[in-house]
C-alpha cells in the first residue's frame, strides 16, 4: 500500500499538474495514517497543503489538505491541533461546489470530528 502511494505520486510529478501532485501527496498521507506513522503522515499532509496553497487550488482539494493534516496530528497524540485542522478542513469542506463531492468529503472528516 505505500509502496503504491509513493509510485503514484512519484509518476504524477513526472507529469502531472500541481493539483495532481497535491492528491498524491494526499494520499502519501492517508497511507502514512493508516500505518500509524505520524511524522511522514504530516510531512505529506503538509506537501498536500502547499502546493494548493501556492497554486490557488481550493474546493475539494484543499479541504482534503486540512483533513489530511488533521489526521496526521490525530496520529500524533494531539487531539487540540488535530480538531483546529479537522474543523478548519470541515469549513472549507461546506464551501465544497459539488454536492456530491462535498457530501463524500464531509462524510470522510465525520470520524475527525466525532
Amino acid at each position: 500500500m505505500l509502496h503504491m502511494a509513493h509510485a503514484s505520486r512519484f509518476h504524477w510529478g513526472e507529469i502531472g499538474e500541481p493539483v495532481n501532485l497535491a492528491r498524491g501527496e494526499w494520499l502519501c498521507s492517508r497511507v502514512y495514517a493508516a500505518l500509524g506513522r505520524a511524522e511522514p503522515a504530516r510531512f505529506h499532509a503538509e506537501r498536500c497543503r502547499d502546493p494548493c496553497q501556492e497554486n490557488g487550488i481550493g474546493d475539494f482539494d484543499l479541504a482534503y489538505a486540512y483533513e489530511a493534516l488533521a489526521r496526521a496530528l490525530r496520529v500524533a497524540g494531539d487531539p487540540v491541533g488535530s480538531r483546529l485542522e479537522a474543523m478548519r478542513a470541515r469549513d472549507l469542506g461546506e464551501a465544497i461546489a459539488d454536492e456530491d463531492d462535498r457530501r463524500h468529503f464531509l462524510g470522510d472528516l465525520a470520524d475527525l470530528l466525532a
